[in-house]
């Protein structure tokens, strides 16, 4: 995790899209060394596959083994199951299959949890409250939760974190109207969980809210969703931002940023400008 002096960690949603062949990734890199590759562009990337599907512990290790072995963290996208499919209700055994897959391997990679919510998904302030109670707070506080898992798990359950003492922080992604208001932000500072910055070329809300020592921000595109690039205007005002964050003014807060506008091959390249800006 980040140490105490406020970190820029910048880097991309995901890393395995075939179509940055020949344009990010060198042609003469296999598919097979694309994390390798990619983390020694980036100090981050942002974990999608887990997702869309529960993972086994020897594909977290495997990641693991391909990234610097310092300075380096996995964001983790909590798995649609959960926030998509229940709806975040009688998660207890889904949040066990989720920590059990592989997750407490990545040890002082782990950086924090994205939850993203439906947009379709209604504010419950009894449920997000709920919700966010039951998350661990440390890799000690994953073990007891992956213990909750069941046989799903057929490709093998890891229970015992690789570093247990590594601080977990979680935020959550909201696109309903009904989150953007002071109750939502509420429960998050309560909970010490982060409100993400998400700009979605205006599909959906917009705010920057912060509730948690961290900032994450999600950038999907400014002009269309996912397929547009950031002009330097742009970039240069995303720059100022994270450094207003991590000032002491700002609660010298880390900031996590990744770029989702994978469709055009933007994303790779805009994470490469802002971190130059950033001086990361």
């Amino acid at each position: 995790m980040p140490s105490t002096t406020p970190r820029a960690w910048i880097g991309i949603s995901g890393y395995d899209y075939k179509p940055w062949r020949g344009r990010f990734y060198p042609d003469d890199v296999p598919a097979k060394r694309w994390l390798e590759y990619a983390s020694r562009q980036f100090n981050s990337i942002e974990l999608n596959g887990t997702f869309y599907s529960l993972k086994n512990p020897a594909v977290f290790q495997r990641w693991v083994s391909e990234v610097p072995p310092r300075d380096f963290l996995f964001a983790v996208k909590g798995g649609r199951f959960i926030t998509h499919n229940l709806k975040l209700r009688n998660v207890d055994t889904a949040l066990g299959n989720f920590f059990a897959s592989g997750v407490l391997a990545l040890g002082r990679a782990t950086g924090p949890f994205l939850w993203q919510l439906p947009a379709t998904y209604r504010f419950d302030a009894e449920r997000m409250d709920g919700f966010m109670a039951k998350l661990p707070r440390t890799a000690r506080q994953g073990e007891a939760v992956a213990l909750q898992h069941d046989e799903r798990l057929r490709r093998g359950a890891l229970v015992d974190a690789a570093v247990p003492a590594v601080k977990y922080r979680h935020c959550f992604e909201v696109r309903h109207p009904s989150y953007f208001h002071e109750e939502f932000y509420a429960i998050l500072r309560e909970r010490k969980c982060g409100f993400v910055v998400a700009d979605t070329a205006g599909k959906f809300p917009y705010a920057e809210e912060v509730t948690a020592d961290f900032v994450y921000v999600r950038l999907h595109g400014s002009q269309e969703l996912y397929a547009s690039g950031y002009t330097d205007d742009e970039l240069d005002d995303w720059a100022r931002k994270i450094a207003a964050w991590r000032s002491p003014a700002g609660g010298a807060r880390d900031v996590y940023v990744y770029f989702d506008n994978d469709a055009k091959v933007h994303a790779p390249f805009d994470a490469r400008r802002l971190a130059e800006r950033v001086g990361v």
